[in-house]
């Protein structure tokens, strides 16, 4: 009978494209994957894969065998996973990205608890305001919003990405009354410059009727990452579109004030990404638990939203 590991680096290197990001994803090494699909190719009589220095294409053979044992694999992890959950203590290095505001301010506040309940895991988080690929670069989640989902990455909502108007109270003070988005364009504006495009964004407000209307901020101030706007926000340099869990500390304590308060727009939702392509270990399981049920319990949800009502 055929290994589990042999299967799955097959099954992994294919999906992925080489021993590698295959290697990567499953914890071995590219030779030990390379020893394990030569295996199985050796058992079955036939050959899986073209080889060569730049590329890993499957034959085809391999891609019959393929798609007989894909499904089949997963179902098994599954329960492989499900019958051994219970078993042995969270432990090892937990890989984690997540925004930098988003994890200063809300994620490491959880950590003590979290680590004082497992003291046998340790914590490696890249704390940076870009997608990852979970698979290729190892990373047991991610936190975040608009991530493509790559096959055998899962999303598990957290709380709404509402996006809303602040500025400070000095740079309110004295100037007139905002009736709609585009009264905003009289403002001076601070804007976030995308690192992957290096496109100034526009959002488009919605009101709870469902009417839209874009609001032209004309940039004044121009930064790369919401930590800094919203610093630059407080410190009265003008109107900075925002995330509400970037300003909803400052909103608590008055240095920030939201601008038409029945405005917002709707970036989706900040969401906790993980893989379920292999058994989940323990440590990533005890940790999406824990952070699902530490949003539940401060509410994030609810304070995160930005819509009216």
């Amino acid at each position: 009978m055929e290994t589990l590991a042999n299967l799955e680096s097959f099954v992994r290197s294919a999906e992925l494209g080489g021993f590698s990001a295959a290697a990567r994803h499953i914890g071995l090494t590219p030779a030990a994957i390379s020893r394990n699909v030569a295996l199985l190719e050796r058992n079955l009589g036939v050959r899986l894969f073209h080889r060569n220095t730049r590329k890993l294409t499957l034959t085809e053979a391999g891609e019959r065998f393929l798609q007989s044992i894909r499904g089949n694999l997963d179902a098994l992890q599954s329960a492989i996973a499900d019958t051994s959950a219970d078993q042995g203590a969270p432990a090892g290095t937990l890989k984690v990205s997540v925004p930098m505001s988003l994890g200063t301010r809300y994620l490491l506040p959880m950590l003590p608890a979290f680590l004082h309940r497992y003291p046998d895991v340790r914590i490696d988080w890249q704390l940076e305001s870009r997608q990852v690929d979970l698979v290729t670069e190892g990373f047991d989640a991610a936190i975040g919003g608009g991530f493509e989902l790559s096959p055998g990455v899962v999303a598990r909502p957290l709380a709404p990405a509402h996006i809303v108007a602040v500025a400070s109270p000095s740079y309110v003070k004295g100037r007139k009354k905002l009736v709609s988005p585009e009264d905003l364009g009289e403002w001076d504006g601070i804007v976030m410059r995308s690192s992957n495009s290096g496109r100034i964004r526009i959002w488009t407000l919605r009101d709870a009727r469902g009417n839209e209307a874009p609001a032209p901020i004309k940039a004044r101030v121009i930064l790369n990452d919401p930590g800094p706007m919203t610093e630059a926000a407080v410190q009265g340099l003008g109107v900075a579109m925002l995330a509400m869990p970037d300003v909803l500390p400052h909103l608590e304590s008055g240095s920030l004030v939201r601008l038409l308060p029945h405005w917002y727009a709707d970036a989706g939702s900040i969401s906790l990404y993980y893989s379920t392509r292999m058994s989940l270990p323990a440590k990533t399981r005890v940790f999406i638990d824990y952070v699902i049920e530490e949003f539940r319990h401060h509410r994030y949800a609810e304070r995160f939203a930005g819509s009216p009502g």
